[in-house]
């Protein structure tokens, strides 16, 4: 092991020896998402955990890997899941002491005789010995610090459906489970200290048996084990039929599933029993949203928050529908109202920083995106959000580290990439800006992506593949000046003068500042100079790049335009065309607007 996880483990095991079972268990989940292979950790979390099913699971998966662990078949033994075996040796009940050897008359003292254990009678007393001591073990290991641990909940009583904690996973996500990661790091190991993240909601009840039940249903759901948490509830149904949280939590299952039928099957059950029961329309809006990302939830997200007034994710889930729908100043009251009920926390600054984006108002996004990336650590959702802020805000080193964050735990999200490979391309990086718009095109064909993939193409000087991907962005951004540069450029870069001149006239119809104005007259001057015929073209276009300011251009466009000017008046038969070579290309780039502009 190296040194991290040995004073993780050392941790654990002083936790345990503290009394301290839950941080014992939160230090060997965290060891057991880098190693899932050592058994010494499987065993030693089998005495954190809270059931005794759980402690079999671990007991046996540390058996799995190391079929003759003698730690693991003592603790299944003692547990009565697996038989006796004779090469298993019990642990040692009786101590000897040294004063009591001292003690002793002679005729007290042991004979040379056969083994003790050859004997019949021995040999019983011995086992019914050992038995008793395992169940005093086990009770003292088990039984009695469950006991000690226990706390009474609030009473039930009621009233409107009770406050759910946020759970940290983001909006609509489709599994809160952490997955064992092989490559990078997990971002919770980046903390300093040990990272608890928000827990899952569960009722409050009275019944210290459902409190039992409900903290396996909590296991179940943070492992991702739909199928073990949906058993765990119809037990806690059972109990009590006329919770109608057991069946929303069932309904959230399926959904995490991918079970849509089921869950809404869940979902209408607990209605059902309350017809007031808010989580259960917020259920039901979000399986509408995941049939059709454009669905209409005000409705059931209106009866969710009129039932249920202190449901923060109801006020999240709404406001990201009317972010989704730029009602983004709607949205704000919305995360504010669910910042009243659960403040501090990462899912509503993170709302925060997406309403503010809408806003124009680029600070205040950055510090609510850089505080949601404070309270959690983990939740990508963040980095995405927070890339775009800092690009916003002019930070693109800052934007371009929480983007190559995202997509590092996030590989296929085609808008992070595309975002990320923006910043490339800004950034004068095309090389690394191609593979990244590549990549967001492969995930998902976006025009957005096709112009910036094109664009940087022309950057690249590969004229031809550029004239493909800008004419099929064009089809979508018929009226964006950039990409009918970008075309200008691409069809010159292919040798097809007499369309990028033609291509540049419509160009010019876009042009809104004397730099736009500056970059037409440049690229078509240079068409018509590779044309003999349309000298007179070219030098009309030269004199108009010369008649604009000189800071809107570079200046060496100034002096190439000057070049060519005085060559094409120098009186002679036939001005030769310029000959074909690299532009002179602007030192400095300034930022791209949006091709919709």
């Amino acid at each position: 092991m190296s040194e991290e996880p040995d004073i993780l483990f050392q941790d654990a095991v002083e936790a345990l020896r503290a009394g301290d079972r839950a941080r014992a268990k939160d230090l060997l989940t965290r060891l057991l998402k880098t190693d899932q292979n050592n058994a010494t950790y499987w065993v030693w979390m089998s005495a954190a955990v809270e059931t005794n099913k759980e402690r079999v699971y671990c007991l046996q998966m540390a058996l799995r890997i190391e079929p003759e662990h003698v730690a693991a078949k003592r603790g299944l033994l003692l547990l009565g899941a697996a038989p006796p075996q004779e090469n298993v040796q019990p642990f040692p009940v009786n101590h000897p002491r040294a004063w009591e050897e001292q003690l002793k008359l002679s005729h007290e003292k042991p004979k040379d005789k056969q083994p003790l254990l050859a004997r019949p009678l021995i040999r019983l007393a011995g086992l019914s010995g050992l038995g008793i001591a395992i169940c005093a073990l086990v009770f003292f290991l088990f039984i009695l610090p469950n006991r000690e641990q226990f706390t009474r909940p609030p009473t039930n009583t009621p009233g409107p459906s009770p406050t759910f904690t946020l759970t940290p996973t983001f909006i609509n996500a489709t599994s809160p489970s952490t997955p064992v990661f092989v490559g990078p790091t997990p971002l919770w190991a980046r903390l300093p200290v040990t990272y608890t993240p928000t827990p899952f909601f569960i009722p409050s009840v009275n019944d210290p048996q459902l409190n039992e039940i409900l903290r396996s249903v909590r296991s179940a759901y943070a492992a991702g084990k739909w199928e073990e948490m949906r058993l765990y509830i119809q037990q806690g149904i059972a109990i009590r039929p006329d919770l109608p949280d057991f069946w929303y939590l069932i309904g959230e299952s399926y959904r995490f599933e991918e079970k849509p039928d089921e869950a809404r099957d869940a979902y209408t059950r607990s209605l059902e029993i309350d017809p007031a029961f808010g989580p259960a329309y917020m259920g039901l809006a979000r399986l509408e949203l995941d049939r059709d990302e454009n669905a209409d939830i005000l409705g059931e997200l209106d009866l969710a928050i009129e039932n249920s007034p202190n449901l923060a994710e109801a006020y999240l889930l709404r406001a990201e529908y009317k972010l989704n729908h730029e009602d983004a100043q709607s949205a704000l009251e919305d995360i504010q109202t669910a910042d009243a009920i659960t403040p501090d926390s990462a899912l509503v600054y993170l709302n925060y920083a997406r309403a503010y984006l809408a806003l124009d108002q680029t600070e205040q996004a950055v510090a609510a995106a850089r505080r949601a990336n404070d309270l959690d650590i983990t939740m990508l959702p963040v980095y995405l959000v927070l890339g775009e802020a800092y690009a916003i805000n002019d930070q693109p080193g800052e934007a371009a580290k929480a983007l190559q964050t995202y997509v590092t735990y996030a590989p296929d999200d085609p808008a992070a990439y595309f975002q990320l490979g923006k910043l490339h391309y800004l950034a004068g990086e095309y090389e690394q800006a191609l593979d990244e718009l590549k990549r967001s095109i492969d995930y998902k064909n976006e025009p957005e992506a096709r112009l910036f993939y094109g664009l940087t193409l022309v950057e690249l000087e590969r004229g031809k593949d550029a004239v493909f991907e800008l004419d099929h962005a064009l089809d979508f951004y018929p009226e964006s000046y950039i990409a009918h540069l970008g075309m200008v450029r691409a069809l010159y870069l292919d040798g097809k003068f007499g369309s990028a001149a033609l291509e540049a006239d419509t160009t010019l119809l876009f042009a809104e500042t004397d730099e736009q104005k500056a970059q037409v007259y440049y690229w078509r001057a240079r068409s018509y100079d590779q044309q003999p015929a349309r000298l007179a073209d070219a030098k009309r276009d030269w004199a108009s790049l010369l008649s604009l300011p000189e800071n809107s251009m570079p200046a060496a466009w100034r002096r190439e335009a000057q070049q060519r000017l005085a060559a094409l008046t120098t009186p002679s038969a036939t001005p030769a065309a310029a000959k074909t070579g690299p532009p002179t290309k602007t030192p400095t780039r300034t930022p791209v607007p949006s091709p919709t502009k």
